[in-house]
């Protein structure tokens, strides 16, 4: 490990030789300096880890050196040490940035305890995060080996995102390979878990079928409307570990009373899943039953065009008698109108709300080198968001619905994932384009690398033809035909995509939160 440098700047210097030896004894590099300049003399010339800095010296007094130092190299951490107790001097000096305040005298502990706990703080996080992560690989390994529910696949989940928090800051290269492998491990036996019992919950006497996307409504928005007005935001394209980021920056407004994961219903695609939560139908029987409202994947048009109309439907098939508002934002003035008109909103029941910028995030990251640059991997894609997210609108209106005490529901349609493994599709002209599924005649594919559906009935899907088939990529693949097929190979991999089946994609949070009040 590099060797910390250390600077002690005092006037009586000498009288701190016993505290000096003590520190190269546990290992520290430790220069002193007798007044102001001659610090930053050294300070200039040299790059310290941590500066312990008296505060009342002749000449530059140790605020003014302060002063000089953080204009000379202002992320070094400063630790002021003083004989006064005068609250005006700790004001000052902590509004100068100061890491710490010690009060003279002080002992060897104390100076130990200062130095761990600005500089080796990031190690001993590291040592012990990682230390903890290594108890849980096996015990993650042994839940992936055993899953045989949904619950079981959720708990993996919430694990995963959870350990990739901790480790994604941290200087671990090999542990954040450990995880990785461990995702790719999760995925796979994810997609085997899906192939094997998705179908069978569509079975009338099931009673293994999580919930699912068209029972949102019922099961977590619904009941709300009993006691308070409701605002439900509906982020296209949320991800959990997005999820995890956003509700750290919300906590201060609103506490959670429910975190649910639900499954997103296959494909994972806007145009299916977002539309059968507001309509609390299957998209076979959405064509079924409204038709007006139904675009085929080949049909040319929006295929996202009537939420409105859908979840009105709902509200009245359910016997819900209460005023209702629905808008969709997809552009920043769009945004700044709602709230600009947020007292219109409250005085609906039920406000929904979709935003649609992290799907454009993730398409605009295939298109755009530009956001390919900003967002190459999980961690930027999860950072861009949030950083969207924290000078967005959006937090805006959060505020607003947390001011005029309405519950809140936070929720998405479906997740992405990130692409790297192409596999070749043969399809007809007709064939869906999207990447992680395909819905049309005569296709042919690998079998052991997909889930086929050759009889959409079964999962309740639509069919355009009588032989119309869907199939449905997992782990990190991604499906391209043979024409042209390296052109596309490159452009698509390591892009964000969605509409099969991942952990990512598949399973998505609701959260029900109450305003603090």
């Amino acid at each position: 490990m590099k060797q910390i440098r250390i600077l002690w700047t005092d006037d009586e210097i000498d009288l701190l030789k016993p505290y000096i030896i003590f520190l190269e004894e546990k290992g520290y590099s430790v220069s002193t300096a007798n007044n102001g300049e001659e610090a930053l003399e050294l300070v200039r010339d040299q790059a310290f880890n941590l500066i312990f800095l008296d505060e009342n010296m002749p000449g530059l007094s140790g605020l003014e050196t302060l002063d000089r130092i953080k204009s000379i190299s202002p992320s070094v951490p400063v630790v002021m040490i003083t004989k006064s107790e005068e609250e005006n001097i700790m004001d000052e000096a902590i509004g100068s940035k100061i890491a710490d305040y010690l009060i003279k005298p002080v002992n060897p502990k104390q100076i130990l305890l200062t130095i761990k706990k600005n500089i080796d703080t990031r190690r001993l996080v590291s040592q012990k995060t990682t230390s903890a992560y290594q108890i849980q690989f096996s015990q993650i390994g042994t839940l992936i080996n055993v899953a045989n529910s949904f619950d079981h696949w959720v708990e993996i989940y919430r694990k995963l995102v959870y350990w990739e928090h901790e480790l994604e800051n941290l200087d671990e290269s090999g542990m954040n390979e450990v995880l990785a492998m461990q995702w790719t491990d999760a995925n796979s036996g994810f997609m085997k878990f899906i192939k094997s019992n998705y179908s069978e919950w569509f079975d009338d006497n099931t009673e293994e079928r999580p919930i699912m996307s068209p029972q949102i409504f019922s099961k977590f928005i619904f009941p709300q409307l009993e006691e308070k007005k409701v605002a439900v935001i509906l982020i296209d394209n949320l991800r959990y570990d997005q999820w995890k980021l956003i509700e750290e920056e919300i906590n201060h407004l609103f506490k959670v009373d429910e975190e649910h994961i639900f499954c997103s219903i296959l494909p994972t695609a806007t145009q299916y899943a977002r539309n059968s939560i507001f309509a609390g139908l299957m998209p076979a029987e959405i064509k079924q039953l409204m038709p007006d409202y139904w675009l085929d994947d080949e049909d040319e048009g929006g295929k996202n065009m009537h939420e409105e109309q859908l979840c009105r439907a709902q509200l009245q098939r359910k016997g819900i008698n209460k005023t209702f508002h629905y808008e969709k934002i997809s552009k920043q003035k769009h945004g700044k109108k709602i709230v600009e008109n947020f007292s219109d909103l409250i005085k609906y029941d039920l406000n929904v709300l979709v935003y649609n910028f992290v799907d454009m995030l993730s398409h605009a990251r295939t298109e755009m080198d530009m956001i390919k640059e900003l967002a190459y991997d999980d961690r930027s894609y999860r950072s861009l968001t949030l950083s969207w997210f924290n000078n967005s609108y959006l937090l805006d209106v959060i505020r607003l619905i947390s001011e005029n005490n309405m519950q809140l529901v936070l929720t998405t349609d479906h997740g992405a994932v990130r692409v790297n493994n192409p596999v070749k599709v043969v399809g007809d002209r007709k064939t869906s384009a999207n990447l992680r599924y395909k819905q049309g005649k005569n296709l042919n594919y690998p079998v052991k690398e997909v889930y086929e559906v050759t009889h959409p009935e079964k999962i309740h899907l639509p069919k355009t033809n009588m032989s119309s088939s869907y199939i449905f990529a997992g782990n990190n693949d991604y499906m391209i035909y043979p024409n042209n097929f390296n052109h596309f190979v490159n452009h698509f991999r390591n892009t964000f995509q969605h509409g099969g089946i991942s952990l990512e994609e598949m399973l998505i949070p609701c959260v029900i939160l109450s305003p603090i009040s």
